[in-house]
């Protein structure tokens, strides 16, 4: 007898074990006809699987609005993608092909590279397949037999991975028509069970196992929906953040520039500069009024502290070093050790807890050339880096008090929608179990109390530690990894941090690492997109124009720019000879928020016409008051 308990409670029992395709049929034709898999006890199943115990199950269908669904049926859509390209072209190789944020890839080894001409042809094909409505096998094989099966067929990257699978795992291929694979699964029971919102996107090369000394491949990008509705949505979200891409507005705005002297690191131009510092002076001040202290240490650090600190182990890969007096040092990837030998200059008292250090620490980072995206992805970059030094009993009220202070930054930049995942023990780690159940308790008990609503990320947590990271969204729903909060109770133990307690004794303090904005590099790109360019007044490089109609106006308009600066202001004087449509439209796509517009009559009223960006009129204002306005509006927030 197998109970299966349903969502609303009601328990189905069955003499004989059920497929999740009997229990959907049971429940209802018409979910069986909807009906793409089965979660089990909270993780998904293929319908034809035999359910022979107890379990808690639904039924997934189309309509469920969760990513476990769109997962399966991208996952799907990169299988009927290489049973497409297989039966195109025989002689090709398949090797891996998973879902990912918003689509699939499948990557192939062939001679002959692909063209634009291939996409839609194989687009074409999978179209095809979803329409034959092949049924989807799955089979468990032994490993042997498995590896004879790829080998025997010419795929030797599926043998490869099959044979590195290690002993006792299930080895589970999946067959539909001509077409099988390797995978954990699930699938789809059929292939037009997927449907027709998916639609090949691009073209790129990647290393076999993403190692650089393995074998080029070819790697077809793709994206999959629920709906046709979902895909154009989706379609149209690539145009706009085309429109918004930070390198492109980077360059027009004048704002920075890469080039290859300096692979990963930004040129920030004046206009630039601005911003950065801009938003730089208002994360000094918020640190400030939170009680932090701002400190700065080297950035050439002899190998003997990260090997101490455990990241010469860990992240020597991606450290830049240097040898010098037959010493070896690496630039600093992160700014934590050195925050230590600043707590450990002299015996702590209990009475300095929580101590919150905080630095705008300039870092270097090793990433692979072909992963460097502007200013998104870089190798040298500065965190609004902090650590605070604490007792265990202040794990939860300085979580809070940190949950707030990052709330209330997104907020000022303008994000409203943040989420947390909570990330646990990754499986390369420093620490004992034990050490690390005591941190992932106090995280999680600290997450609780401060109310904040999180997902599970298993597995993600800091060598060190568990984390909380922070996702915010943007204008086009773009989600977009910042924040980060970190327990770490093994880097205090590994330098030796201790501090004096209140009856005497000597106890190590608990290490809090947490950022914020993340690096400011990566923010201010984000900003970029966020905005389209178009900043709130308080953060615009260049916040006002005044420019003049008519050369009578030159000596007022200069007035006027002196005015605005004394009231705090960014301003740019045109009084340039061009006729004033031309400048107007100069200044707008520039993306000045004002542009104060000054002739004849207004130099004899001491009055100014305001044209504000993306709006087509325009408010005639006496200067004091067009002043005071925009100066109340350019104060950053909190300032």
């Amino acid at each position: 007898m197998v109970a299966l308990t349903l969502p609303d409670g009601r328990v189905r029992r069955y003499e004989r074990a059920p497929s999740g395709a009997d229990v959907a049929s049971d429940i209802g034709p018409g979910l069986a006809g909807m009906a793409l898999a089965i979660r089990v006890n909270g993780d998904l199943w293929d319908l034809s699987r035999v359910l022979e115990e107890d379990a808690e199950v639904s039924i997934v269908t189309r309509r469920d609005d969760d990513e476990p669904v769109l997962d399966l049926l991208r996952h799907d859509a990169a299988h009927v993608l290489a049973e497409a390209a297989k039966e195109m072209y025989p002689d090709i190789q398949v090797t891996i092909g998973p879902a990912i944020a918003d689509g699939f890839y499948y990557d192939f080894s062939r001679e002959e590279p692909f063209t634009p001409e291939d996409l839609e042809a194989m687009e074409a094909r999978m179209h095809e397949i979803v329409d034959r409505d092949e049924e989807v096998v799955r089979e468990v094989w032994e490993r042997d037999a498995a590896v004879a099966l790829f080998r025997s067929a010419g795929e030797r990257y599926k043998a490869e991975i099959i044979a590195g699978i290690p002993d006792g795992e299930p080895i589970t291929l999946y067959r539909q028509g001509g077409f099988i694979d390797l995978c954990r699964g699930p699938h789809l029971p059929s292939t037009g069970k997927l449907g027709h919102a998916f639609k090949l996107m691009k073209l790129a090369g990647a290393y076999w196992r993403g190692d650089s000394r393995g074998e080029m491949l070819q790697r077809v990008y793709g994206t999959a929906w629920r709906d046709d509705k979902e895909l154009e949505a989706y379609l149209r979200r690539l145009e706009e953040a085309e429109r918004r891409d930070h390198r492109r507005l980077g360059r027009e705005l004048d704002l920075f520039h890469f080039q290859e002297e300096a692979a990963g690191m930004a040129f920030w131009h004046p206009k630039g500069w601005t911003l950065y510092r801009a938003v730089e002076a208002y994360m000094r001040r918020r640190l400030e009024a939170a009680g932090y202290v701002e400190v700065r240490t080297p950035q050439l650090v002899d190998r003997m502290l990260w090997e101490a600190s455990g990241h010469w182990e860990k992240f020597r890969e991606n450290m830049y070093t240097s040898e010098s007096e037959e010493r070896v040092f690496a630039l600093k990837p992160m700014n934590c050790p050195c925050h230590v030998q600043i707590f450990n200059q002299r015996v702590r008292s209990y009475r300095e807890l929580p101590l919150r250090m905080a630095e705008f620490g300039s870092c270097h980072r090793y990433e692979p050339s072909g992963s460097l995206h502007g200013l998104m992805r870089v190798r040298g970059f500065v965190q609004d880096d902090a650590h605070i030094f604490c007792a265990e009993d202040q794990i939860n009220p300085e979580t809070r008090r940190f949950c707030d202070l990052l709330t209330g930054v997104y907020r000022d930049f303008g994000f409203e929608e943040v989420q947390a995942r909570f990330s646990d023990r990754p499986e390369v780690r420093a620490g004992s179990d034990e050490t690390w159940d005591r941190a992932e308790a106090a995280l999680r008990g600290a997450v609780e109390e401060a109310g904040i609503r999180y997902t599970l990320n298993p597995g993600d947590g800091a060598f060190y530690g568990p984390k909380l990271d922070f996702e915010l969204t943007d204008a086009i729903g773009r989600k977009w990894q910042c924040g980060t909060l970190q327990v770490d109770f093994v880097l205090p133990e590994r330098l030796d941090a201790e501090y004096v307690g209140e009856d005497g004794g000597r106890y190590r303090p608990v290490m809090l690492h947490r950022a914020i904005l993340g690096s400011f590099e990566r923010f201010i790109g984000i900003l970029v997109e966020h905005y389209a360019g178009g900043f709130p007044l308080w953060l615009a490089p260049v916040q006002a124009v005044v420019t003049t109609i008519v050369r009578d106006g030159d000596e007022f308009a200069g007035k006027v720019a002196e005015r605005l600066k004394s009231a705090g202001l960014r301003v740019l004087l045109d009084t340039s000879a061009e006729k004033i449509n031309y400048k107007v439209r100069r200044h707008s796509h520039a993306k000045v928020p004002a542009i104060l517009v000054v002739g004849k009559r207004e130099a004899e009223n001491g009055s100014v016409s305001v044209r504000r960006l993306g709006s087509r009129e325009q408010q005639n204002l006496a200067l004091d008051e067009a002043v005071a306005r925009l100066g109340e509006e350019a104060c950053a927030p909190g300032a």
